[in-house]
């Protein structure tokens, strides 16, 4: 034993120099055997099924990608970075014939002949693709299956002459339930698109802003010259227009004197103390994650024990233009009890519309300001980290915010814009005075990325800076060790990110002060359950399921990086720490550490059936793409 202690220290120590998780050594294996195992238990089962369907058609990519990257690095290259601009692929080009809507709801189509798609069943029926199992999650759940027979599962509620069947004994359980709220209806779209939507209390806050920069002014100088570059241009009223407004009113009203008790025609502001209230403190909040944190997944945390949830970041200018796929991200499972959904913006204007529009259309408990959006295509035009940089408009969009609406509003954002020059703690003081209710920092600043650990100390100081209001740590939280030392801090709760998408039930491990050996037919039947929700989202045909795949292939880029407790030559893994090449206790465990998005595939094809012939799938990072 003596001789035993001192090498497993030094291989910790060589595996935390390299940024490694520190694995037993009778797991460890190199990149080669690593592979030639996962292909010849491959080309196993691809050998006993190949009797059996000639459908399965694995990505013919993998080995000569495969070869080009060792050559790649062999020249001294690296592959670094992420594949910006992917090729976005729409889920409908995967099925060549579909079948129209209106003979799935049993109606005359009201296009006829000009109708694009198939009205013979039987014609659609030979050209469908095979079915990927014997069970419908739709139809065992609700009783009934709203895609009828272009259901991946049609075979499971379809008779022999094509007709849908239907639980009616499930169906009265489920009768008057609404699984998924803030559902984007069309007459709200329809006003969105015509400019017919009313904002009574953004006008009545946007007036009073203009008065005081009137003021401000001292009157004679121009208001426009005072706006920052990028500003939209107000325009002064004409001599006519002010006499209008000032014989009208501020409300488009007549001036009436009146006299006696308030009516129904005043208008009436919340005091502070009627707006809804949310106790945000010790709970475990899980973070608006862009692409991963859709609706699915978010059942899957709160399965494990999350407490908050909020939506993917949704844009403000999208959202008042009523565009569907921006609309999608408020929307909101019955299972999410405490539930926020967070916008981005730069101009007072759009982001108080945005917010009246919210607090008028949906059901949320909390609105979130994304102050910390790291990513070009926000920044430079001002939002997301950019505003940490002018704290005149952030100040002017949160308390626009808070003027309109009747439930807590909230700030996410990072200690700085520079690596070496924190601000949020000259902001924290100042947002406690604009109507904030939460604040969440993270501690890292927008050029400083994910290249070094979260800095809990200056979170822990900024803590102090923002009581009474409750704030949140954010950053490097992957196991409950990680969390205890982070409440450690002072801080009031913990927001948990790539965490949960390395591992979601971090929640659990957490509330339960424990290490979690999960196996890997538990991982697996956490992603079936994934995939169960994502069908029930997205759709069981073709096209809900293709796009279920998209976004489980892309979770599957985190959850890649977890190592098994019990792999482990030190407990915890740490988030920085990437994953050597090592065997897994059994097959099923090796192929989730793969890291080529190969192996993600064929994971999708274990829940989700074959790939159509025509499928790609290009990974966020380079490391994970074989080119």
């Amino acid at each position: 034993m003596e001789a035993v202690e001192p090498e497993t220290g030094e291989r910790q120590t060589d595996a935390a120099s390299k940024g490694q998780a520190a694995i037993k050594p009778e797991f460890l294996t190199t990149k080669e055997k690593f592979h030639e195992f996962l292909d010849a238990e491959l080309q196993e089962v691809e050998s006993s099924e190949k009797d059996q369907t000639d459908e399965i058609q694995e990505p013919q990519h993998k080995k000569p990608k495969h070869d080009l990257q060792e050559k790649s690095r062999a020249e001294g290259q690296r592959l670094r970075g992420q594949n910006k601009s992917r090729p976005h692929v729409k889920p409908t080009t995967y099925e060549e014939k579909r079948l129209c809507l209106a003979v799935l709801q049993n109606r005359d189509c009201a296009f006829g002949q000009k109708c694009y798609f198939l009205h013979d069943v039987g014609e659609y029926m030979r050209t469908k693709a095979a079915d990927i199992g014997d069970s419908c999650y739709l139809y065992d759940t609700f009783g009934k299956c709203g895609y009828g027979l272009s259901c991946r599962f049609a075979k499971a509620h379809t008779t022999a002459d094509f007709q849908t069947m239907e639980d009616g004994e499930l169906m009265k359980t489920k009768e008057g339930r609404t699984t998924v709220k803030n559902a984007l209806s069309k007459e709200l779209q329809n006003r969105l698109r015509k400019r017919k939507v009313v904002f009574t209390k953004s006008e009545e806050y946007l007036k009073s802003l203009s008065k005081s920069k009137d003021k401000t002014d001292g009157g004679g100088k121009d208001v426009c010259s005072t706006k920052e570059p990028g500003d939209a241009v107000e325009e002064r009223p004409t001599p006519e227009e002010s006499q209008a407004q000032r014989m009208s009113g501020p409300d488009e009203r007549p001036l009436v004197k009146t006299v006696g008790p308030l009516t129904d025609a005043d208008v009436i502001k919340l005091r502070p103390c009627e707006k809804k209230k949310v106790d945000f403190r010790d709970k475990l909040y899980l973070a608006p994650l862009t692409t991963c944190g859709n609706l699915p997944f978010r059942r899957v945390c709160k399965r494990f024990g999350a407490d908050i949830t909020c939506g993917e970041m949704a844009v403000c200018t999208n959202l008042l233009q009523g565009q569907q796929s921006e609309w999608a991200l408020l929307k909101r499972h019955e299972s999410e009890d405490l539930f926020g959904v967070q916008v981005e913006g730069c101009f007072p204007d759009t982001m108080t519309k945005c917010a009246e529009l919210i607090n008028q259309n949906t059901e949320v408990d909390f609105v979130d300001i994304n102050s910390g959006c790291p990513i070009d295509l926000i920044y430079k035009k001002g939002g997301g980290c950019g505003l940490m940089a002018r704290t005149r408009k952030l100040e002017q969009i949160i308390k626009g915010m808070h003027h309109v609406l009747d439930v807590p509003l909230t700030v996410k954002i990072r200690t700085g814009v520079q690596e070496k020059s924190n601000v949020a703690h000259k902001l924290i003081p100042e947002m406690k005075g604009w109507g904030v209710s939460l604040i969440t920092l993270h501690g890292r600043s927008r050029e400083q990325r994910y290249t070094k650990l979260a800095d809990w100390d200056y979170i822990g100081a900024c803590a102090e800076l923002a009581r009474p209001v409750p704030l949140f740590g954010n950053g490097d939280i992957l196991s409950y060790e990680d969390a205890v030392r982070a409440k450690q801090t002072g801080v009031s709760g913990i927001m948990i990110a790539r965490g949960a998408l390395i591992k979601p039930w971090i929640f659990t491990e957490i509330k339960e002060s424990r290490h979690w050996d999960i196996s890997s037919s538990e991982r697996l039947d956490v992603l079936r359950d994934f995939t169960n929700f994502g069908l029930e989202h997205w759709g069981s045909d073709t096209r809900g399921v293709e796009k279920t795949r998209s976004f489980l292939l892309e979770w599957l880029s985190f959850m890649c990086r977890y190592v098994p407790v019990g792999l482990l030559e030190r407990v915890p893994q740490k988030i920085n720490e990437r994953p050597p090449y090592y065997m897994g206790r059994n097959y099923l465990e090796t192929l989730m550490a793969s890291q080529n998005v190969g192996d993600w595939v064929k994971i999708s094809e274990m829940l989700l059936g074959p790939v159509p012939n025509n499928f790609n799938f290009l990974p966020k990072h380079k490391a994970n793409a074989y080119k």
